[in-house]
């Protein structure tokens, strides 16, 4: 035991993060194949273009590029003004090309920022813009590939090396979830694949300055519970392997689950092995033209949640960990403030339904937030059931959110509920909501 603590204080972590999210468009990054694979059949989902076939050319997906500067703003970036695509040439099976359209030397989004755990900031290097690969399937000694996930939207976000325990890792991949759902431009759902973790892990000796000459990248990690645990393992592979005066080198490892270990699979590759060089069959593409509109996009952000957080706590009263709860989901935080809205007129307080919320935990897609007044105050406050008014309530929500009906329209379910929530603001929280979504749907035909 006292050779542990010994030893958990001559040596320090150094970990960067590289998170990739698949992007939830209606098609792939450079082809108009469909970007919903998820259980589908398999190779159904594809075209010449994203196999890689001689003669076709790519295109690029403007919904792709502006949910990748949302990302990038959210997290404080600075937005290119000019940005433009490279091939990262490398060989393996479920690249079709042979090379990923990535970014290296023009990223879209740089030099952002976010604040963790202790108040501590984690500094983002670049946010960018490139495509999937195929999926590979092992089964006994075969390998089967699926080439469906083949050229999907995928946004690289790569921090600076600024973590040095896992859970401000935890924290930051959290945070960066929520983020996503937040801006409604992805699931982010790890068991899917949707968003995948990969840390660059080093140890140096207390006080050394500068960074050690290797990093061990974990790759492809799709749960934050296996990404603690690796990291937790690798640090302390590493201490162990310096204490015994080995040297330690570039290299990629995987995740053991049954085995709870880390394991090799390659030496590590640096920038210049990949052959970066510009993407001959993409343009250069201006940011600031009409066609990217920074302040559009600006304009059309939500709030972040730690940002509302904070709002809650100053605006009602609330706790720390309550506004934390609240917070955690863009629509628990609607159905909130709409409660504590039509709260005022029955002398009920924001605590109070703050502290029913997170007691009770009804199941907001059913449950109004009238009936949230009700069940405290013991009594009837009215709910709005008539289907011209809530037409009215519906069209009207329609005319002041006009991006939210257009992305319904091209695929986006999650657009949906924000217009329920705005059919809710408008009624302070009375409208059936069952009711409303009802005709919203048929409004929306």
């Amino acid at each position: 035991m006292e050779e542990g603590k010994t030893q958990v204080m001559k040596y320090e972590p150094v970990i960067g993060l590289e998170v990739h999210v698949e992007l939830n468009t209606k098609s792939k990054m450079f082809c108009r194949c469909s970007a919903d694979y998820f259980g589908k059949e398999p190779n159904t989902h594809t075209c010449p273009v994203c196999l890689g076939l001689p003669g076709a050319l790519p295109y690029t997906n403007k919904q792709a590029i502006e949910d990748c500067i949302k990302i990038g703003l959210a997290l404080n970036c600075e937005i290119a003004e000019k940005s433009l695509f490279e091939r990262k040439n490398y060989f393996y099976p479920d690249l079709p090309k042979g090379y990923q359209i990535s970014q290296y030397r023009w990223p879209l989004c740089t030099g952002g920022r976010l604040q963790v755990t202790g108040n501590r900031i984690i500094r983002i290097n670049r946010v960018h813009q490139e495509e999937d690969t195929g999926k590979l399937t092992h089964e006994g000694n075969e390998t089967l590939i699926d080439f469906n996930r083949s050229g999907v939207p995928l946004v690289e976000i790569v921090t600076e090396p600024d973590f040095h325990d896992v859970e401000s890792v935890r924290d930051y991949a959290k945070k960066l979830q929520q983020l996503f759902r937040y801006l409604e431009v992805s699931n982010a759902d790890m068991e899917r694949g949707d968003m995948r973790l990969e840390a660059n892990i080093s140890v140096k000796r207390k006080g050394e300055s500068g960074l050690p000459n290797y990093r061990i990248e974990l790759k492809n990690i799709n749960s934050f519970r296996f990404m603690v645990a690796a990291i937790d393992y690798e640090i302390k592979r590493q201490k162990a392997a310096l204490e015994k005066g080995e040297k330690l080198s570039q290299e990629t490892r995987g995740w053991n689950e049954d085995k709870k270990c880390t394991y090799i699979q390659r030496s590590k590759e640096e920038a210049h092995d990949y052959r970066y060089f510009p993407e001959p069959d993409l343009p250069e593409f201006r940011i600031q033209s009409s066609e990217f509109r920074i302040k559009e996009i600006k304009k059309n952000m939500p709030e972040m949640p730690w940002v509302k957080a904070e709002r809650f706590i100053k605006d009602y009263g609330i706790s720390e960990n309550n506004s934390k709860i609240l917070t955690e989901t863009k629509e628990l935080a609607e159905f909130f403030e709409i409660a504590v809205e039509h709260g005022k007129a029955h002398e009920v307080s924001a605590k109070e339904i703050a502290n029913y919320l997170i007691n009770k935990k009804p199941d907001i897609a059913s449950f109004l937030p009238t009936q949230v007044i009700e069940e405290l105050k013991g009594k009837k406050v009215g709910v709005i059931e008539d289907s011209g008014e809530l037409e009215k309530l519906a069209q009207q929500a329609i005319d002041e959110n006009p991006k939210s009906a257009a992305d319904y329209k091209a695929g986006k379910e999650a657009a949906l509920q924000a217009l329920i929530g705005g059919i809710m603001r408008l009624s302070s929280g009375k409208a059936d909501a069952g009711k409303a979504k009802e005709i919203l749907l048929e409004l929306l035909k």
